[in-house]
């Protein structure tokens, strides 16, 4: 698969991280590992939640989603290892 997503599995997968501001997307599995695994799990990020892209810092990074009731800033460096399939 490219970085600008693709079909994979019959969905349109993409990286959160390619998110645009004011869209969401389904959250499909994550590519990480060990301890940044279980904080990514912890604040919800699981199979089927809805996540949506709110601002992005001044400096374009880290960027601000809304997740499960709660208002989390992500790095591009974690959200690219987060597979979600656009709405």
């Amino acid at each position: 698969m490219t970085d600008s997503g693709g079909s994979y599995y019959g969905w349109k997968a993409n990286y959160l991280s390619f998110l645009a501001i004011g869209k969401k997307a389904k959250v499909k599995f994550l590519t990480l590992d060990g301890s940044i695994r279980r904080r990514m799990l912890d604040l919800g990020l699981v199979s089927d939640t809805i996540v949506e892209a709110l601002q992005k810092s001044p400096s374009g990074d880290p960027t601000a989603y809304h997740i499960r009731g709660a208002v989390i800033a992500l790095r591009s460096e974690e959200a690219s290892k987060i597979m979600v399939e656009i709405n």
